[in-house]
């Protein structure tokens, strides 16, 4: 049985492909279960984030096959063909590469800290619908004291620039001075937090949060409203009514639909006298239509696009990357000895059940010749060369069936086993 990763993310497929394969927070468990099933997969764990979704599976090679028809079925999938943009990773490989995602090494921001706590949750939800075993369980609690070394004891996330300081820094371009901008933030996550922490340091003219439940929007409000930088919140309902009262517009919601289309930012432009609009869209799947970019004086932004920004800032990690990729690889053959390791218990079980056998079946004829008065010393040789005789039947059998590469590998594995004298008494000493 082997592990594997399939699997596509932001390196691998664009924004309109990933969205397609992106699952909500609420279907992730049911998802699982239902892979598990149709898959035939020994242990399962969903990663899906807004930069990837992966699956990473124990089983074999035809499980393998029948995940990737799952995931190609999926509803928003079907017409779809996502073989070009899927990786497939096997053992060594699907162990490294779990270790560098929850340590954020393969994040579109390098060493960005929020995918460690996205993964933690994957592996709770693969507990709570019972498809995480002691193999995959193990890997992730590696991954996870990896994850806490390498931010530790490297500068991997010092200088990491976020997708909300790209935001801005393109708002800057664009604006010039913050403090006359009005910003609308659509949703509470941690990518909306993320962005009022960062806009609202410019002391804009005022931040307006919408989101379904108004009591949210009204929390994350509160806590950014300032005299400098006015907050307040609406209901999500009313952003159709008053888009046009703002410069700049972050969204990143949860909804499977697009929010915001050209039907709605059509009359705001003309209410606005065809001032120019920023947006940026921070959600998978997206909460903007791609057609509003192509409207005059709209400037919009998704991830990919803040990506290719943020990469030109990788030059300060590339020192903290090297070191990050040692820890990496330390751990990764800690886990794969591990991993051998357990392998070997049952093979271990076996040899000593037949050495008990075989020590027993002597013993007992021992104990039978004794018992009617046959010499102790008689019986105790032919107890001890009983004992040889049984112990080497089957590797000297086995030696004389095969032959070529067969026959010296054997004659290898054997003289590890069976080392000769002097070895023993050099590893004595």
């Amino acid at each position: 049985m082997s592990l594997y990763v399939l699997g596509l993310n932001h390196h691998t497929a664009p924004v309109d492909i990933r969205e397609k394969v992106a699952f909500p927070n609420d279907r992730q468990r049911s998802a699982l279960e239902d892979l598990v099933k149709v898959a035939l997969a020994a242990e399962a764990v969903l990663v899906s984030t807004c930069n990837r979704t992966e699956l990473y599976l124990r089983g074999d090679e035809a499980m393998l096959s029948r995940a990737e028809a799952w995931l190609q079925s999926t509803p928003n999938a079907a017409n779809l063909n996502l073989a070009p943009h899927l990786y497939k990773l096997k053992d060594e490989a699907a162990t490294r590469h779990a270790f560098r995602v929850a340590a954020g090494l393969d994040s579109m921001v390098l060493g960005e800290p929020q995918i460690l706590g996205q993964v933690r949750q994957a592996v709770k939800v693969a507990a709570e619908a019972g498809t995480l075993g002691g193999p995959l369980d193990r890997l992730f609690q590696d991954t996870f004291q990896a994850a806490k070394h390498i931010r530790t004891d490297t500068e991997i996330g010092a200088a990491s620039v976020s997708m909300a300081a790209a935001a801005l820094k393109l708002a800057q371009q664009l604006f010039g001075d913050m403090r006359e901008v009005r910003l609308l933030l659509i949703g509470v996550g941690e990518m909306i937090s993320l962005a009022a922490t960062h806009f609202s340091a410019q002391s804009l003219k005022n931040i307006v949060v919408a989101n379904r439940t108004l009591s949210r929007a009204k929390e994350l409000a509160a806590a950014f409203d300032t005299p400098s930088c006015p907050a307040t919140a609406i209901s999500l309902s009313e952003v159709s009514d008053r888009i046009h009262e703002f410069d700049a517009v972050i969204t990143s919601t949860a909804s499977s639909l697009p929010i915001i289309g050209k039907g709605m930012v059509e009359p705001a432009l003309r209410l606005r006298k065809r001032k120019p609009m920023f947006f940026v869209d921070l959600a998978v799947p997206r909460d903007i239509e791609a057609a509003v970019g192509d409207m005059d004086d709209i400037f919009l932004y998704t991830l990919d696009s803040l990506g290719k920004i943020i990469q030109q800032n990788m030059a300060t990690r590339e020192a903290a990357l090297v070191s990050a990729e040692e820890i990496v690889n330390t751990h990764v053959q800690q886990y794969q000895q591990w991993l051998t390791g357990r392998g070997t218990v049952p093979a271990i079980q076996q040899l000593r059940s037949r050495a008990d056998q075989y020590r027993n079946a002597e013993l007992e004829r021992a104990q039978k010749m004794l018992a009617r008065g046959d010499n102790p010393r008689i019986v105790l040789e032919l107890l001890a060369q009983g004992l040889t005789n049984k112990f080497l039947h089957h590797p000297m059998t086995a030696l004389k069936r095969v032959s070529g590469d067969q026959h010296t590998a054997l004659a290898a594995a054997l003289e590890q086993l069976y080392p000769p004298p002097a070895a023993d008494q050099t590893e004595e000493r």
